[in-house]
């Protein structure tokens, strides 16, 4: 498999990815850890060099101070084990110097040579606690500063946070010549909104009802808008498919039969994010759903139950999950994010029952890029602008 340079406005394929737990999130059963699923080196590097194997186009490589692995540091550790497969890299703004952040990025690029997608994250430090407002201006001012250490010769940079003067941009050039790698972003309050309709280049949502979803990508094309700018769309959500909707449900039920509210809770509020806007709308995503944990037929919220984040995955056979992949795709999503449990399994499972359907893409960084806007029928369902 080849990565081919294509528009997303101008093909009907998605970018499919997987998930790399590298954050203490990989179970057979939710909340009952089992030692050869722990977030390890081995075990993490098995599920990407799976995923590249198999054709996912990208895999989201997460981060977490409490647990879990070195996001920049596991990436760069698997450049040269993977062919093909991008990498999206969580970076939390503000953790490393942003001249020093750009220079490591830009090595990165180098050592994918262009495989390399940003997840650009706000969020608080251990022992921190500071206003959104000023993690959005820092996230803002690290992400203009990255695009000029990328695209000048130097870096002049007067901001609330940061001021730079004179700096030269030779050591932070990426192999992506033509503006860097593109940047992902999720978020859900109105300065969240801002960043990525002024900056970004893929706006991540996690499972909520489809008219929701729509809601909620109208309100990131408005603000990206503004700036005379339109971005593309992605979903990140859980995967159980199964050759029939049954055994996709039995699964289901199965995953959680060993949970325990109490363990559950306690995984959930470890994350320094548990407090979050977009987390909060997962939990009253389980408050809706009917008494086996779905919010619509096939959106199962019972992952939730004992994760912080993305917390709920869509259930059935290949035929269904295709159809809602397409009922998603038909809203204006081009990025789909999966993974299940345990991640390697479910890679396969997905990898060989449902991606040979689909038609896919890669989104790397291309001059004078237009991604696709949202379409502006009531539930953003219909033909694209």
């Amino acid at each position: 498999m080849s990565i081919v340079p294509i528009r997303s406005a101008d093909t009907n394929s998605a970018e499919v990815a997987w998930f790399a737990p590298l954050c203490s999130d990989d179970f057979r059963y939710l909340g009952t850890p089992e030692g050869h699923l722990r977030s390890s080196w081995e075990n993490t590097s098995k599920v990407i060099q799976t995923a590249d194997r198999l054709g996912y186009r990208n895999v989201l490589c997460p981060s977490s101070y409490q647990v879990g692995q070195d996001t920049l540091t596991f990436v760069a550790g698997n450049a040269p084990l993977t062919k093909n497969i991008n990498m999206l890299a969580a970076v939390r703004c503000g953790e490393m110097q942003p001249i020093m952040l750009a220079r490591t990025v830009a090595t990165l690029d180098h050592m994918l040579e262009g495989r390399l997608t940003i997840n650009i994250i706000s969020s608080d430090f251990p022992g921190q606690k500071e206003d959104s407002q000023y993690r959005y201006q820092r996230s803002k001012e690290v992400v203009e500063i990255l695009k000029q250490a990328w695209t000048q010769d130097e870096i002049n940079y007067q901001g609330e946070i940061y001021q730079f003067s004179g700096l030269t941009t030779d050591p932070a050039r990426p192999y992506q010549q033509n503006g860097g790698p593109l940047l992902y972003f999720g978020g859900y309050s109105p300065p969240a909104l801002e960043l990525c309709g002024e900056h970004c280049d893929v706006y991540l949502m996690w499972p909520e009802k489809k008219e929701d979803l729509a809601e909620r990508m109208k309100a990131v094309n408005a603000c990206a808008e503004r700036y005379g700018r339109v971005l593309d769309y992605g979903l990140r959500v859980h995967m159980i498919v199964r050759d029939s909707e049954a055994e996709a449900r039995e699964y289901a039920r199965e995953l959680v039969s060993k949970l325990d509210d109490e363990q559950g809770r306690l995984i959930r509020e470890r994350a320094l994010d548990a407090t979050s806007l977009g987390v909060s709308h997962q939990s009253r995503n389980r408050e809706l759903a009917d008494i086996e944990g779905y919010i619509e037929p096939h959106l199962w919220t019972g992952v939730g139950r004992a994760r912080s984040g993305c917390g709920a995955a869509l259930v059935g056979s290949p035929d269904q999950i295709l159809s809602e992949i397409e009922n998603y795709k038909k809203m204006g999503m081009r990025t789909f994010i999966f993974s299940g449990y345990p991640h390697v399994e479910e890679c396969e499972h997905f990898g060989t029952k449902v991606l040979p359907h689909l038609d896919t893409c890669s989104f790397p960084q291309l001059q004078n890029r237009r991604p696709a806007s949202v379409p502006d029928t009531p539930l953003g369902i219909g033909e694209r602008k």
